[in-house]
């Protein structure tokens, strides 16, 4: 049970440390300027209801040469460097040298209440034909969608797994089962102070009060981490269980026989 505990909260670390790579932009490249319901979603939070359709605006500026085709625009959104919903959307255009076009999109995001709930960074792409990102825009999204979404219920896996990986460890301090060795009880806290991190990141995501932004989420997750660690460094030194008792006892006897 507790490496099946330990490879749930992993999981969700490798995905956390591996990041997303970051989108790059060919020799093509555009600028972009993005509105969302006519609201502009740089440095802002926009709210997106899926039971309304939204309007996006994108401004597409080709500040090169040679002209930019774009093929299709996709809105997106990661949380743990786990894309959570993406929504792609085939509209070719293409934008001439030293020019700048405006296209308007309605979107039906529907489904994306089974998918994301809470405040996630999201990115607005366009995209060529070989699904290359040719400019972005990253906002920060507010999604209304339910608790039951596959991001409620990714949260709610950890914290189950992070609750068992707590009692697994807390159970063997109890019954002075833990290792001999400090460094080996430290690893053994070592993934419930992951999951707890992994924990803390969704739970303040889902209730709207920080995204989970890298510069966040990798401070928290491995400040839980350490600190757990050091629980299990710190905790005492598991009281030492005779192998053998030989002592014998006889019923009738004041005395002790020891062969």
């Amino acid at each position: 049970m507790g490496r099946v505990i330990a490879a749930g909260v992993a999981l969700g670390l490798c995905a956390v440390l591996s990041g997303s790579p970051p989108a790059t932009a060919d020799s093509g490249g555009l600028d972009l300027a993005v509105t969302l319901d006519e609201r502009p979603i740089t440095n802002a939070t926009v709210m997106i209801d899926p039971a309304k359709q939204i309007e996006l605006t994108v401004t597409a500026s080709n500040s090169g040469g040679t002209p930019v085709k774009v093929r299709s625009v996709r809105v997106s959104g990661v949380a743990l460097a786990l894309t959570f919903f993406a929504y792609d959307t085939t509209a070719p255009f293409e934008v001439p040298a030293h020019s700048r076009v405006t296209r308007t999109f309605v979107l039906d995001m529907a489904d994306l209440s089974g998918q994301a709930i809470g405040l996630l960074p999201s990115t607005v792409e366009l995209l060529d034909a070989q699904r290359g990102t040719l400019g972005e825009a990253a906002t920060v999204a507010d999604i209304r969608g339910s608790f039951w979404s596959v991001y409620g219920a990714f949260g709610l896996a950890m914290l189950v797994l992070t609750v068992l990986a707590w009692l697994t460890a807390l159970l063997a301090l109890a019954r002075h089962r833990l290792p001999v060795n400090r460094w080996r009880r430290g690893l053994r806290f070592l993934p419930a102070g992951f999951g707890t991190g992994l924990v803390a990141v969704v739970s303040l995501s889902v209730l709207r009060l920080v995204p989970p932004e890298p510069a966040i989420e990798i401070p928290v997750v491995l400040g839980a981490a350490v600190i757990a660690f050091l629980l299990g460094y710190l905790t005492p030194h598991p009281a030492p269980v005779p192998d053998n008792d030989e002592t014998v006892r006889f019923p009738d006897a004041t005395k002790e026989f020891k062969p």
